[in-house]
């Protein structure tokens, strides 16, 4: 594309492609001068040139240009990075029904639920912390909501490989950073809002008003799908220009489930929409899947994908990794594995192992807490652990810079009654969990999920991942079967 269809009167120069990041500028790049809260953008003004940017845009003054680099001062580098990157690509989120989910917990699992569903009727992408997938494209995550750049040029590639729709993961993050600005929303959803992200934002208030922002910016004549049960519903209800939708389990809401059913290996209930009851079966575990599964039900209904045709595709749902995910290699004990880094997630997953652990048995738990983030959490896992658990093995969760004994420690000035122990190397806390398990007892893995990488202080490390540490472990030393430990 050219920088004179970009800009009024700006020379004819032949842009290849838009760049934030100084390290990975290209020949003919486009470089947008973003301030961050470590770097500069203006700093690297010359390298980017050197690596051959021949356009730079910037907020600050520029002292020493150069011939042959067009420099564009703006306002606003963010807000003409969003317009730019929707531009460069062809508007490809117009061409896309877009389907939005924001909240503390359930992003993942309601974005793939619906990308699951939504693709019987008409292919559909997801954008998440899970992955980039689309088709049979699946690519590594990048952030839970990528840079503008990343997004647009994301679901261009999706409307090339013939998608009709995406499922986007929009985090706090991502709308106080200004990185969806551009992206044309069909429908937003909204799961929850409780304690989270407070080093980054600071209080509730402001993490509330980053959340906020999805739905203040929704199109007229979008919809955005409210849990009615959450505190935040009203002040949400009234932040919205578009179409409101409601569901929910406690309330009253437009799609409402009731007479819930929960087991170990799936659930039951009815279903109450505009005057009808509908029966459904569904293989999702857990009160707060039935209310992440509702949102994804009325989000898709509400886009036009008739309701009868929608529930028969909810009873077996693609499971997704390290979302609730059940271990079962056929020991006589249960092992869960989950994502649940909140006081209020953890909290939800403790509250379903009591559920399914028969009184006498045991829940034991496995779970620490990341470095160099909100580190008020930390004692408040001990006191949420210490409620529901007979044993508690603390353990290593992205430690970055941290000792993960110093984590560990905070974690224990909540824990009063239970029986607990630190175990440094995540692998073998697992394993000691499992070995210690007896018939009928629950573990939960928390904290990382389907994660495969451990953060410390040089970076990512490569980490097997709890889903498939607790199958080895299981088959390993409980069953006494042979595995392979060069996959791991």
């Amino acid at each position: 594309m050219k920088l004179s269809q970009m800009f009024d009167n700006a020379p004819d120069i032949e842009i290849g492609g838009l760049c934030i990041d100084s390290r990975k500028v290209k020949k003919n790049d486009m470089y947008f001068c973003m301030e961050g809260m470590v770097h500069d953008g203006h700093e690297f003004i010359d390298e980017v040139i050197d690596k051959g940017a021949v356009c730079i845009v910037h907020t600050k003054p520029v002292e020493n240009t150069r011939k042959g680099v067009a420099y564009i001062k703006v306002e606003n580098v963010n807000n003409t990075l969003n317009i730019l990157a929707s531009k460069f690509y062809g508007y490809p989120s117009r061409k896309l029904k877009v389907f939005g989910v924001t909240g503390t917990n359930g992003k993942s699992t309601i974005t793939s639920i619906i990308k699951d569903v939504y693709s019987h009727f008409e292919p559909c992408g997801y954008i998440g912390t899970i992955s980039i997938s689309y088709g049979d494209v699946v690519l590594p995550p990048s952030l839970t909501t990528p840079d503008a750049i990343l997004i647009h040029k994301t679901l261009k590639d999706m409307l090339d490989a013939k998608m009709k729709a995406v499922a986007l993961e929009v985090s706090s993050h991502g709308l106080e950073l200004g990185r969806v600005q551009s992206v044309d929303f069909d429908v937003a959803i909204f799961s929850n809002l409780t304690y989270d992200h407070l080093d980054f934002h600071g209080t509730i208030e402001n993490y509330f008003e980053a959340k906020k922002k999805l739905f203040t910016n929704l199109k007229p004549d979008g919809v955005a799908v409210l849990n009615m049960d959450d505190a935040y519903f009203e002040r949400l209800k009234e932040a919205c220009s578009a179409r409101v939708v409601t569901y929910g389990i406690e309330k009253d809401a437009d799609y409402r489930g009731s007479e819930i059913q929960i087991g170990t290996d799936g659930s039951s209930f009815i279903l109450y929409h505009d005057g009808k009851e509908y029966p459904v079966r569904t293989n999702l575990v857990a009160m707060y899947n039935i209310s992440n599964l509702l949102a994804a039900i009325a989000a898709m209904a509400e886009s036009g994908i008739p309701l009868e045709e929608i529930l028969p595709y909810v009873n077996s749902l693609t499971q997704v990794d390290g979302r609730m995910e059940r271990i079962d290699e056929g020991q006589l004990f249960n092992v869960i594995v989950d994502f649940a880094h909140t006081p209020d997630g953890l909290e939800k997953v403790f509250e379903y192992a009591k559920s399914i652990t028969e009184e006498g048995h045991a829940i034991i738990s496995v779970f620490g807490s990341a470095g160099k983030r909100d580190t008020k959490k930390r004692k408040v896992f001990g006191e949420i652990a210490d409620r529901y658990c007979e044993s508690i093995i603390l353990t290593e969760d992205d430690p970055r810079d941290e000792d993960p004994r110093d984590i560990a420690n905070e974690i224990k000035s909540g824990i009063e009654h239970t029986n607990n122990i630190f175990i440094e190397d995540r692998y073998a806390a697992i394993r000691q969990a499992i070995e210690s398990a007896n018939v009928g007892d629950t573990v939960l893995i928390l904290g990382k999920g389907d994660e495969v990488f451990m953060y410390r202080e040089f970076g990512r490390e490569p980490w097997m991942g709890d889903n498939h540490v607790a199958r080895h472990c299981i088959r390993k030393y409980c069953l006494g079967l042979e595995d392979d430990e060069e996959k791991l």
